[in-house]
């Protein structure tokens, strides 16, 4: 059974993976590139640069619109983006980003399939899990997990494409088979790509390649009082009875009882929680969220969780 908290990070997850397809269509956002700019809810957002170019807008008015209808918002923007990341992390990475989604849904098919979250593991997970659920690898579930990838590829081909032509234009020459070559090979090309990401590389990219993860992690690791995941060390010696539920549950395979800077692409998921709550059986889990001076501890502990974890 999930807990509370990922159920909530479920809905987030699904309602943001739904906006994410929905946006162009509903003229939140996209870029369009027979009109040439922006359409922001509903509206045309444009520089109006063409009339500068023309000789019917002076400098300065050129200038203000940049200043104005790019330049600020943009600053606006990545400076809140950036804010949150630096109080909480990656938070948009666990909670919101439709990639990450992917990762998560994948990793647990795969791990119903082969008893691993990815390919590239060495060693298969333990059956039992947090909720006490035993898991037996079934390459059957092959079956399901191929097409659900294809579907998650072929999904982000078709949306992102949206973002750049009119959906209006797109959808109805999908349903028909009509696509252009251009609309074709884009859908064809990405499909393939993703395919590939999606069935090899999922938290992998999210680790390493992704530039939106790596400067939120930036910003989170530059404030010591950002929240963090915290590991009681004092009541250490209960993780002698789990499996390392909290390790094995961590969609990025990262080791949530090390410290902060071993943790660096965390995504604030809450997964790890999840499976300490469970596996404590109603004691007080020994991970839980700190910010604050109990996050500085975590940054630089008084007893080495690194020497703790060897003890287990």
């Amino acid at each position: 059974m999930r807990t509370r908290i990922q159920k909530y990070r479920s809905w987030t997850q699904t309602g943001f993976f739904l906006l994410f397809l929905l946006a162009p269509v509903l003229d939140i956002f996209r870029l369009d590139l027979n009109l040439g700019h922006f359409i922001i809810l509903g509206y045309a957002w444009t520089l109006d640069l063409g009339a500068f170019q023309l000789g019917q807008m002076d400098a300065l008015s050129a200038a203000k619109n940049l200043l104005l209808y790019a330049f600020i918002p943009g600053v606006l923007l990545v400076v809140s983006f950036m804010l949150v990341a630096w109080r909480f992390g990656r938070l948009y990475c666990g909670w919101l980003c439709p990639h990450y989604s992917v990762v998560e849904v994948v990793n647990k098919l795969m791990f119903r399939a082969i008893g691993k979250p990815g390919l590239w593991e060495n060693n298969k997970l333990p059956g039992l899990l947090s909720d006490g659920t035993d898991i037996h690898p079934d390459k059957r579930y092959w079956i399901i997990t191929i097409p659900v990838i294809l579907l998650f590829a072929f999904s982000w081909a078709v949306g992102l494409l949206t973002y750049l032509l009119p959906p209006a234009e797109i959808y109805p020459n999908l349903f028909a088979g009509n696509l252009t070559r251009n609309q074709f090979i884009f859908i064809s090309v990405a499909t393939f790509l993703f395919t590939i990401e999606f069935s090899f590389a999922r938290h992998l990219f999210c680790r390493f390649a992704c530039a939106v993860g790596f400067f939120q992690s930036l910003a989170w690791m530059a404030n010591q009082k950002a929240m963090v995941v915290a590991f009681d060390v004092g009541r250490g010696s209960l993780c002698q009875t789990c499996n390392n539920a909290c390790d094995n549950q961590c969609p990025m395979r990262l080791k949530p009882r090390s410290l902060k800077r071993k943790m660096f692409s965390c995504t604030q998921c809450g997964e790890c929680l999840s499976a300490c709550e469970q596996k404590t059986d109603g004691q007080k889990a020994l991970l839980t969220w700190e910010s604050g001076i109990k996050a500085i501890k975590q940054s630089s502990p008084p007893v080495s969780i690194a020497s703790m974890r060897k003890k287990l």
